[in-house]
Formats: C-alpha cells, sequence, structure tokens
C-alpha cells in the first residue's frame, strides 16, 4: 500500500498555503501536518531536497520519475510516523495495572508497523528533534518515546484540536521525560502521607470488624496525591478547594485531608446519637466537611468536602455550583482562586448519565468553574461487576474527550507517579482553565463493603490482591534502596500514628453523643434553624411604592440607540402601560418587581434552565436582543440604585445536572435568590434524584439550609401528558416537619411576596413553586401596585365575593382551578359556594383554615376540588394532613398518564370535575 496515499485527495495549492502558514507560525498548523512539515524540513537542510510543495505535489500525482525520493528522507517521516503512534497510542502500552495483565491492543507500536526494521536501530534520526532531542539513533529515539509514554504513566492528549495545548502538553511531557523527580524531604512526605492512609485502614478494620468503612486500600496513594495538589494549588494562588466524591476511601480523606476528628469518626461508628436534636443525620461515609487549614508553606486555605447521597456522581454537580458560588461572591471573575476537585468511582463515572451532563457545563457562561481535576479510585470493579460488563468504552474516563480534556491514566501502586501526574492537572488546569482527568488505577481489597466476599465474582483477581504489597510497602522498599530511609523508619510513623488514634478512640468511647461539624458554616453565619411553626409566621415584604416605580422604569424602557422587533416594543410598550398606566399588573410584572425590589436591597439574583431569558411561555424578557446584532440587553441591569447582581442564563437541555448545580450554588450563597425553571413542571422529573436526595432532606441529613427555588409550570389546558402537570402529588409526599416550602400562586402580588419571602426571612429553606401557564397572559389574574407595595404573602385567600350566612357548599381549592370554578359558579349564578384558596400547601396552614370554616356557620358539604386525577395532585396529603371536615372530592378519575393527548376529551374530563364541584351527586 502507498505509504503516502492520504495525499492523492488533495490539491498542490493546498499544500502550498498550508506550507506557508506553517513557515509563518508552525503552531497554528494541525499537529500531524506540523510534524510533516518538520519532516520535510530535516530532509531540506540534510539531504538537499528539492521544494517541498513541488515534491508532494509529485507524490500526490504519482509522478515518481521526476523526483527522487531519497530513501533516508522516507525514513524520517516513517520516524515522524513513529513518535506520532507513540503519542497517540501509548497510553495503551503502559504498565499502569497493579493487578492485572493489560488488554491487548493492535496495531502493537513495534516499529515494523511503521516501515522501520532492526537494520535502522543505530541509525541517527534528525526527527529526534521533534521530541526535544538533538539527532540520535532510532534506539534511543524508542528509548525515548517509551519512558515518557509507556511506563506507569499513560497519556491520552492527541485528540486536543488546539495545537498550543497540544504543544504545552508534550513539552510538559518532555520534562524530566515524564518522570517524577522529588526532594529527600518530598519523598518523605509522600510516604508519611502513604502510612497515615493505610494505617488509618488497618486500624479501623481492627477495631471495626465487619462495619461498613467502603476503605481506600487498594487506591492509598490518592491521600499523598490530594496533599500534594492541595499544597502545589495553595502556592499558585488558590484559597479555597470543594471536594467532591462517594464513599470509597471517605473517611480516609476526611481524616488524612480535610483533618477531621478522628474522635468524631469513631463516634459515628460506635452508633452514637447526634449533640443536636433537629436533625437525624446520615451514615458516616456520607458526611461533608468544611476546615481550615494552614498549608506546609504558611498559606491560609479553605477546604470543603461536599456531603451527598449512595447516588455516586450526584455530587459532582453540586460541588460545580459550590465552586460557582465561592467565586461570584469572593472571587468576581477569578476562576483560578477555588478549585473543584471531583473524585470518582470507575464503574460510577462510565455508567452514570450526569458526568456527561456536568462536562457539557464545563466552559458554559452561566456553569464554568475554570477546570475542574477529576480523579478516578478506579478499582476495576463496580460493586460485583466486572470492568468489561460495566462499559463499552475502552477507560471509564472516556467521557473527558466530550471537551477534549486530557487524561493521565496512572498506576496506584507508584506513589511518586501518582504525585507527579496530579502536579501535571493542576498545572495543566492553572493554565488553560480546563478540566483535566486522572485515572488512578488500583484495586479494592475487598468487596463491595467489609462485609462482602469479593472471591464469589472476581476469585482469581482475589488470589492476587490478597498476595498483594500495599502502596506503603511498596514505597517503603523503593526508599530503602535508595538509602533515603533506614528500616526502622516506617515501623516509627506507624506506631506513632496509630498511638494518636488509640488515644482518640479512647477519649471517643468517654462521650456520650457524636458532635457534626457544620458545612460552610462561614456562609452560613447569622442563619438560624427553624421549626414549621416559625416558617407560618408572617413576613414583611412590602416594599415602597417608589422604589417599585424605580424597578418599573428600568424594565418598560428600551434603549432609543438600539433597534428591536416590533414584537419586543410591543411587549415593554405594554409593561409600561399596566404600571404606569391601567394599574393591572400581571404574573411577569410581578416577577421583575421581586427581583428588583431584591437587587435594590443588596441580595443577587440568579436564575437558570432551559429558555429562561424569554421564558418558556415567552413571558419573561428578562433578556432581550437587538434586531440587527443579537445584542444582549439585560434590562433590569439599567435599575438605579441596584446593589445586588442580576444573572440569567439559559442553561443546556439538562435537569439533574442543571438542578445540582444551582443546589450547590444556594447552599453557599443564602443572600443569593437562586432559581431553576423547568421548562414545563414534569421535566423536573428527569431531576428527581436531586429533589429526593438534597433538596427535600438535605437539612435533615447533613444539617444544612438551602433556599433554592423551582418553578414548575403547572396546569391542565389539554397539552398532553407531558405538559399539564407538575407532579404536585411527589412533592407533597416528601414534605414533613419543618424541610421546604410547597406553593400554588393564584395572584401576581402574592407571587410577588413570596419570592421576597424567600430572601427576608432569617432562614432557608427550598421553595417549590407551581407556576401558571395560560394564567400568565389571563385578564382575570392581574394585581395593582398596591398589593404589591403593602402586606406579606397570603397563606389562604377567603371567598370575599359570597355572603358568608348564605354558603352551604365550602369549596377548598388551589392554583388554577380557582379561576375555573369561579366562572363557572358565574354562569350558573350560585350564590350557596364559596371557594377558598390554599395559596400554600406546606407548611398548611391549618390555624387559618379552621379560621375560615368557622366564618361559615351553614356550610355542611365541604369538597377538595382538583384539576388533576384522583390519584396525583393534593388530594392525597390533604386528607392525611388536614382531619377537621369531612371531604368529597371533585376531580377527574384516578389515571396512569396526568392527562389525556386529545384536547377534546381533556376539557371534556374538566368539565366533569367542575360540575361535580356544584353537584355532590356526581360524587366518585
Amino acid at each position: 500500500m502507498d505509504r503516502f496515499s492520504f495525499l492523492n485527495a488533495a490539491h498542490t495549492e493546498f499544500f502550498a498555503q498550508l506550507y506557508d502558514q506553517y513557515l509563518v507560525n508552525p503552531d497554528s498548523v494541525e499537529p500531524s501536518w506540523r510534524s510533516f512539515f518538520q519532516g520535510f524540513d530535516f530532509g531540506m537542510t540534510t539531504y538537499n531536497e528539492e521544494n517541498p510543495v513541488t515534491y508532494l505535489a509529485n507524490v500526490a500525482s504519482g509522478n515518481m520519475e521526476s523526483t527522487h525520493v531519497s530513501e533516508k528522507l522516507q525514513k524520517e517521516f516513517n520516524v515522524l510516523k513513529l513518535i506520532d503512534g507513540y503519542r497517540s497510542r501509548g497510553h495503551l502500552f503502559t504498565k499502569t495495572n497493579p493487578v492485572r495483565d493489560r488488554r491487548t491492543s493492535s496495531p502493537t507500536l513495534d516499529i515494523v508497523n511503521f516501515g522501520l526494521s532492526s537494520a535502522d536501530l543505530n541509525t541517527v534520526f534528525d526527527a529526534a528533534k521533534v521530541i526535544g532531542i538533538q539527532p540520535c539513533t532510532l534506539q534511543e529515539i524508542i528509548i525515548h518515546l517509551e519512558t515518557i509514554y509507556c511506563q506507569h504513566i499513560g497519556v491520552e492528549y492527541m485528540y486536543i484540536r488546539k495545537p498550543e495545548v497540544v504543544e504545552w502538553i508534550q513539552k510538559k511531557l518532555g520534562k524530566n521525560d515524564n518522570q517524577p523527580s522529588f526532594s529527600v524531604n518530598e519523598k518523605k512526605t509522600i510516604l508519611e502521607k502513604l502510612n497515615q492512609a493505610v494505617s488509618f485502614e488497618n486500624f479501623l478494620h481492627t477495631k471495626y470488624v465487619g462495619q461498613k468503612r467502603f476503605s481506600l486500600e487498594g487506591g492509598e496513594s490518592i491521600i499523598p496525591a490530594l496533599d500534594a495538589l492541595i499544597e502545589k494549588a495553595a502556592e499558585q494562588g488558590v484559597e479555597q478547594f470543594v471536594m467532591g466524591m462517594a464513599h470509597r476511601g471517605r473517611l480516609n480523606v476526611l481524616a488524612n485531608i480535610f483533618g477531621k476528628s478522628t474522635q468524631d469518626i469513631f463516634g459515628e461508628f460506635d452508633g452514637k446519637d447526634y449533640d443536636q436534636e433537629y436533625f437525624d443525620g446520615d451514615v458516616k461515609y456520607h458526611l461533608g466537611l468544611t476546615a481550615e487549614k494552614v498549608t506546609r508553606s504558611g498559606k491560609n486555605i479553605n477546604i470543603n468536602l461536599a456531603p451527598n447521597p449512595s447516588h455516586l456522581e450526584t455530587v459532582g454537580a453540586v460541588i460545580e455550583g459550590i465552586t460557582r458560588a465561592k467565586q461570584d461572591k469572593y472571587f468576581p471573575n477569578d476562576f483560578s482562586k477555588v478549585l473543584p476537585i471531583a473524585v470518582h468511582g470507575d464503574a460510577a463515572i462510565a455508567g452514570q448519565g450526569i458526568l456527561y451532563e456536568i462536562v457539557q457545563m464545563a466552559q458554559l457562561d452561566g456553569y464554568k468553574t475554570g477546570g475542574t481535576i477529576h480523579i478516578v479510585i478506579n478499582n476495576q470493579v463496580g460493586f460485583t461487576t466486572n470492568y468489561l460488563d460495566a462499559r463499552s468504552s475502552t477507560y471509564c474516563t472516556d467521557v473527558a474527550k466530550v471537551t477534549l480534556s486530557p487524561v493521565l491514566h496512572v498506576n496506584a501502586d507508584d506513589a511518586e507517579a501518582v504525585v507527579h501526574a496530579m502536579s501535571f492537572a493542576l498545572d495543566f488546569r492553572m493554565q488553560f482553565g480546563k478540566d483535566v482527568f486522572i485515572d488512578l488505577l488500583g484495586y479494592r481489597k475487598y468487596g463491595h463493603n467489609e462485609g462482602d466476599e469479593p472471591r464469589f465474582t472476581q476469585p482469581v483477581l482475589y488470589k492476587i490482591i490478597a498476595k498483594h504489597q500495599n502502596p506503603r510497602d511498596i514505597y517503603a522498599e523503593k526508599l530503602l534502596s535508595e538509602g533515603v530511609i533506614d528500616a526502622t523508619y516506617v515501623n516509627g510513623l506507624e506506631k506513632e500514628y496509630k498511638s494518636n488514634l488509640e488515644v482518640n478512640l479512647e477519649a471517643s468511647r468517654k462521650k456520650d453523643l457524636t458532635i457534626i461539624t457544620p458545612f460552610m458554616k462561614n456562609e452560613w453565619r447569622g442563619f438560624e434553624q427553624v421549626t414549621d411553626v416559625e416558617m407560618l409566621l408572617n413576613v414583611d415584604t412590602s416594599y415602597p411604592k417608589e422604589g417599585l416605580t424605580d424597578v418599573a422604569n428600568a424594565i418598560c424602557n428600551l434603549p432609543a440607540d438600539k433597534k428591536f422587533i416590533s414584537k419586543i416594543q410591543k411587549l415593554i410598550n405594554d409593561r409600561k402601560t399596566m404600571f404606569f398606566e391601567t394599574n393591572k399588573l400581571d404574573w411577569a410584572m410581578a416577577e421583575h418587581l421581586a427581583y428588583g425590589s431584591l437587587l435594590k436591597e443588596g441580595y443577587d439574583v440568579r436564575i437558570s434552565g432551559q429558555d429562561v431569558e424569554r421564558g418558556t411561555f415567552s413571558h419573561r424578557h428578562a433578556v432581550v436582543k437587538v434586531e440587527d446584532s443579537e445584542e444582549e440587553v439585560v434590562l433590569i441591569n439599567n435599575l438605579e440604585g441596584k446593589v445586588g447582581k442580576f444573572n440569567i442564563f439559559n442553561s443546556l437541555l439538562s435537569e439533574y445536572g442543571v438542578l445540582g448545580f444551582d443546589y450547590g450554588y444556594a447552599l453557599t450563597n443564602p443572600n443569593t435568590l437562586t432559581i431553576w425553571e423547568a421548562q414545563f413542571g414534569d421535566f423536573s422529573n428527569g431531576a428527581q434524584i436531586m429533589i429526593d436526595q438534597y433538596i427535600s432532606c438535605g437539612e435533615d441529613k447533613w444539617n444544612n439550609q438551602n433556599g433554592i427555588v423551582l418553578l414548575l409550570p403547572h396546569g391542565y389546558e389539554g397539552q398532553g401528558a407531558e405538559h399539564s402537570s407538575a407532579r404536585m402529588e411527589r412533592y407533597l409526599q416528601l414534605c414533613a416537619r419543618q424541610n421546604m416550602y410547597v406553593a400554588d400562586c393564584t395572584t401576581p402580588a402574592n407571587f410577588f411576596h413570596l419570592l421576597r419571602r424567600q430572601m427576608k426571612t432569617t432562614f432557608r429553606k427550598p421553595l417549590i413553586v407551581f407556576t401558571p401557564k395560560s394564567l400568565l397572559r389571563d385578564p382575570r389574574v392581574v394585581s395593582g401596585v398596591e398589593e404589591f407595595a403593602n402586606g406579606s404573602f397570603q397563606e389562604t385567600f377567603d371567598d370575599v365575593i359570597v355572603n358568608k350566612a348564605d354558603v352551604k357548599t365550602l369549596v377548598f381549592c388551589t392554583g388554577k382551578f380557582y379561576y375555573d370554578i369561579t366562572s363557572e359558579r358565574e354562569i350558573n349564578g350560585r350564590k350557596d359556594v364559596a371557594v377558598v384558596r390554599i395559596e400554600q400547601l406546606f407548611p398548611l396552614p391549618v390555624e387559618q383554615l379552621k379560621d375560615i370554616i368557622a366564618k361559615y356557620p351553614n356550610a355542611d358539604d365541604y369538597v377538595w376540588a382538583q384539576e388533576e386525577p384522583k390519584n396525583m395532585g393534593a388530594y392525597s396529603y390533604m386528607l392525611m394532613n388536614f382531619d377537621l371536615v369531612k371531604w368529597r372530592l371533585a376531580s377527574l378519575k384516578a389515571y396512569a398518564a396526568p392527562a389525556a393527548g386529545s384536547y377534546t376529551r381533556a376539557k371534556r374530563r374538566q368539565a366533569d370535575a367542575i360540575r361535580m364541584v356544584f353537584d355532590k351527586n356526581l360524587f366518585r
């Protein structure tokens, strides 16, 4: 086969342009072409060949008669291809697996596959200059390439499309031939941290036999690597670290990196009760921690390990949100000061889809954090599943290629290589502000937990593991052979460390309670934890009319020097009319007035989600576009006297990852109104893990307050199953004690006060709001300016139209259905029916409802009315939580899907439910 056949498809003019570009700026040319032209330069200089463009044209055309092709020059090109082969595929032939043979990959890097033979080994090639060394023999070039690419660190990077990044990596790898170089003191520090990691696990294994701890054994080298990362990052200006990891090795990291008191860890193992009554806590290997530390060089740093559930990769999204919030709050426009570190398991990073969502956020304006260091504790097994059954990709880290992030595969038994790789990763992140992945290839000494029997499923592997030395002892032997330590050194380290653990164990067992250290307590100073009793107390959310006028002036006036489409001009003019002339403000105006008033008071506002800038239903228009240039204009930023920052971001098409990010953001900055809006309410299904495992129970499990707001469009307008219900019943089922607010407002002013209440309280709770769709433009759904300027959020609205003594039927409902029922009542002239709106479903305002019922002395028919099917909506929740009256139900029948796909059928069913309100004989 013609080795130059790839040139046949190209044109001579293309060669000329590309070669001219190479001569001006070699880095601007794609790496393989750059190498190709470098080879020509060698040939022209050394062998006096003809013009490269002419030569290429002749090769491409097959006209070889007029061109003498030097065999030596052809060999130079073959060596260049060999170099490119090592750079592209060397990672497939590394010594990175400590307990298994590598899978066979083909073709290999044998020189015969590159048109070379053993006869060429002693030939000197100029191509060596490409890898930064002087001309040397092929044998020496191969040794150099083997040292860089095929030892204990394998590097994937040649898919990166930016030449300057590839060149930086190659120069970095060329330093010390990609081999570690540490001082005696640095080596002793690595050994000390390895000893801590190994001794900690041994101690727990002895003292708490069979208890779950999800040990780090087989991956202990991550401890010296994290230690080195934090120390070096602090030297480079990083002041805060945000880390997320699942349970494997978490206790070890807490003790030996974060400095968590081992007394507290032992208390958790002993199963003691907590020192605080108002939360239930979580298992020991899920807990988080914030610590202030001083590095060995004297740098003050803040380190955070976020709490997480057993859904292994969810915390990855959360730490990105925490990081971004810290960056926005403490270091605006400087991502370098806060470093996110995500620790993964090999099965989880390959198998859990949220990882894809997270990496796709990495360079987006609303979600980027300046690069994350991803570390995989690669056990080569997931629970009991072998890696061959856990993924289709070659590597568990292949998701990194989505964002063209480099990957370093490292043998976890080689502690120096692991620390060296970590240093590379840090330098890359700080240089380019992008993600980098480290695949720490080790093993899992025991089963999934310490009570498991791994030989059930991996008998051969675990025979090997049982005889395998731990990384500390492997490294100690290396240092002993180098003369760095003597034979007693490790025993001294181990004895001292375990002695300290013994003292702490004895002290722990004298304590009756386990102490849980608050997570990010500095960020939450001044906020108190409250029960549902305090959650129902009135909060003054009024705002002066003159301040509202300032907000209206900002959002009702387009820049005169810019041109906008006519629909935008009309929309903004309509805003001005409703505020300054008709005094009938709609939902969108209420929303903007809430944001503007909070901004003037010094709070920040962050909104994120799909299409939130204009709103799914084209109501918000927080961002408007200039017609000719698509320049973005955020009118609220023109607000006079604005103190806070307003940010709104259209998200990628993700619910799980984005909601996790925004939860993390709200967890970090309680003075930011952080909102995630679902495109349609039931799209939150895609983020159900975040809702179930974090939002609804984070305070109960981890003592973490959070003020995240979920806006979930909800309402039955005949748009089918997926565009009707926000699954209200699911949120209400999660409600208990003091965990969150759930609301379904019916007026713009009440929504305004609800949003303001979220910031004006001295505590934070998640807020779930079922927002309207058709009501956004319903002329009945308006409020006057005075309703915004005065008052507070109303948990209930009594019926103010009827004569209460005439009422026989007392109807309770929530949201849009109120307008459907009252319209029917007006048509039928029914003065014996009163309709009460419950604006806040949790905490349920029971005392207010008692007072309302008492006002209707002649009522004997109590109805719960909802537009959702019987098995959905708030019906079951009301039955369980409000038993003062005997309900009859007015609703659709129970269905499997939330709504019918046929518009006609949906309207017929809803009409039936409305008729049931007024006719008790239709009771199902």
